[in-house]
């Protein structure tokens, strides 16, 4: 059973997701989460900034148990990537374009004005970076190269996103999805195999 303030987070990383952060009020809110006016500032002291920084972290902590689960210990990371990407493509076309990264639409909008705000979306896309680096350094890749490698992944799929959204076509995921499983496999196939 979810708590007042579950549903407060769950309503708000939906509505920042979807809206932005100006353009999500409070009462949208409150509405969405069935929850009475004062308890938002009774969770939440600071506002809907501070709000807004924990459905970061919430939208954070959920999207990097869907990574990890494409990415799961022992995985071959090439397969990984490329069901990676097509179930991208397969989930912003099921949602009619409308749902992609969680946090990306608010980490634009709020990186140059809110500093609790920026921490929080540094430390989610952290995360996410964190699983592949591990999975790429298992796969034998070096260290430098597995954490340029994820970094590489993560912005070819958040830039492939916006530009599915905008043209309302999973196509450049599946682009994308294409370069970054030639980049992965290219990796693997350089790596020098682990003795002992």
């Amino acid at each position: 059973m979810s708590t007042t303030r579950d549903r407060i987070v769950n309503a708000s990383t939906e509505l920042f997701s979807r809206h932005g952060y100006a353009g999500t009020g409070i009462k949208a809110i409150l509405a969405a989460s069935e929850a009475p006016f004062g308890s938002l500032y009774h969770f939440f002291p600071g506002g809907k900034e501070a709000l807004c920084a924990e459905a970061i972290r919430a939208g954070g902590r959920t999207y990097r148990v869907l990574v990890e689960d494409f990415f799961g210990e022992g995985v071959d990371v090439v397969a990984a990537t490329r069901l990676f990407f097509e179930g991208a493509a397969a989930m912003i076309e099921a949602t009619d374009f409308a749902d992609a990264c969680p946090i990306a639409t608010v980490a634009l909008e709020v990186s140059s004005v809110s500093e609790p705000m920026r921490e929080a979306a540094a430390e989610a896309f952290d995360s996410w970076l964190a699983v592949l680096r591990q999975r790429f350094g298992e796969a034998g890749i070096d260290a430098d190269r597995a954490s340029e490698l994820a970094i590489e992944l993560f912005c070819a799929l958040e830039g492939a996103f916006l530009l599915s959204r905008a043209t309302r076509d999973k196509t450049p995921i599946l682009v994308a999805g294409r370069a970054a499983t030639g980049s992965v496999e290219a990796a693997v196939r350089s790596a020098v195999p682990r003795t002992g």
